[in-house]
């Protein structure tokens, strides 16, 4: 009898493990994969226990690996979080896999089809949206010289005589470019179409040479909160919800200033040529995590704007703290008085040429 359960045993832990399934999904790490983690992996796999989910934080690079996965017929990645620019680009180049939102994905929690749900934020037919986040600006509260008024937003980056001290920014053109502009006086509405010339990109450069010998430059969201942290830096660029969680959840002496955040998007692409098992595997768990309840869960751990307009309503509190997590959102109308919306479709037309001559600029 022993001989036989323990045999029953052993085939049934042989038929799990033949049946278990890794999804390998990339994000950006941080406090970002972490809301992640909990609205969304852990309930899916508490749901579906032949699935083990794999985190890579490699989205930073998302466009050059997939571009190097394919070239070498050797696509490793299931799912992949993106800015709202590079999932067009990734789109254009058949890279990812063009999605009916409607046959695809759950209907809203009051039954709008997901395509009217997730409405203009779906910006390009691969790209499954998730949130509505900023990249805004965070100084050392206790850095701040005595007398002096907070900074109110990103114009005042390039205030070195008021806010004197180090500044962190991306090591990248994105928000930095329409900034310089925007602070050398540049009209919001004109910003993109002077960025198109040579003479509007020199501008932008310009604006930045003075304050680049000042400048710390980070490459991820961890980094450029730790340079805030550290003390490394008096004022820098950050991503709204990295700066949520670290003044509110980890009582860092660090302010936030919302004047010209930059508004943007992201959210899931799938990579094109997936085998026909795996592909099922991430539909599946798409249909959960992108569904109206998931969304609004996602807001319990970071201050970002569900992307489903049927998620608003759902928005509470915050999950450990029971803080009331709307009036942190970027789109909350007190902290989006003046606020720069990411031209999605132009970065993708322009980044990389962009991303080219900012780097020589870096090292000049």
């Amino acid at each position: 009898m022993k001989t036989t359960m323990m045999t029953v045993g052993v085939l049934a832990l042989i038929a799990g493990t033949a049946t278990a399934r890794d999804l390998t999904i990339v994000s950006w790490g941080g406090a970002y994969s972490h809301s992640q983690q909990m609205a969304y992996n852990e309930p899916y796999m508490a749901a579906n226990p032949d699935i083990q989910i794999i985190n890579d934080e490699s989205s930073p690079e998302a466009v050059a690996k997939l571009r190097a996965m394919n070239e070498a017929g050797n696509v490793t990645w299931d799912l992949v979080d993106v800015e709202a620019s590079d999932a067009i680009r990734l789109c254009d180049e058949g890279l990812a896999e063009v999605i009916d939102h409607d046959s695809s994905l759950a209907q809203g929690s009051d039954g709008t089809p997901a395509s009217q749900d997730f409405g203009a934020t779906i910006v390009a037919d691969c790209f499954i949206p998730q949130i509505v986040f900023s990249t805004t600006i965070g100084y050392r509260t206790d850095q701040l010289p005595e007398g002096t008024e907070p900074p109110s937003g990103a114009c005042d980056l390039f205030d070195l005589e008021t806010y004197p001290g180090r500044r962190g920014l991306n090591k990248r053109p994105i928000a930095n470019m329409e900034w310089a502009l925007l602070c050398d006086g540049v009209p919001y509405e004109d910003v993109y179409e002077e960025l198109a010339t040579e003479e509007g990109q020199q501008r932008a450069f310009a604006k930045l040479d003075t304050i680049k010998d000042k400048t710390i430059w980070w490459s991820s969201g961890a980094e450029s909160i730790q340079l805030l942290a550290d003390g490394e830096v008096f004022m820098g660029s950050s991503y709204n919800g990295r700066l949520f969680s670290a003044i509110v959840e980890q009582n860092q002496p660090i302010g936030m200033a919302w004047d010209w955040q930059m508004f943007d998007l992201d959210g899931w692409v799938v990579p094109t040529g997936l085998p026909e098992d795996r592909h099922k595997a991430v539909m599946d768990y798409l249909v959960f995590a992108t569904d109206s309840q998931r969304l609004a869960d996602q807001a319990k751990y970071i201050s970002y704007g569900p992307a489903r307009s049927s998620s608003i309503a759902l928005v509470g509190k915050h999950a450990e703290l029971g803080v009331d997590m709307k009036p942190h959102m970027p789109t909350n109308p007190a902290n989006a008085e003046h606020t720069f919306v990411n031209n999605y479709s132009w970065w993708a037309d322009h980044r990389d040429d962009l991303d080219a001559k900012f780097q020589a600029w870096l090292t000049n």
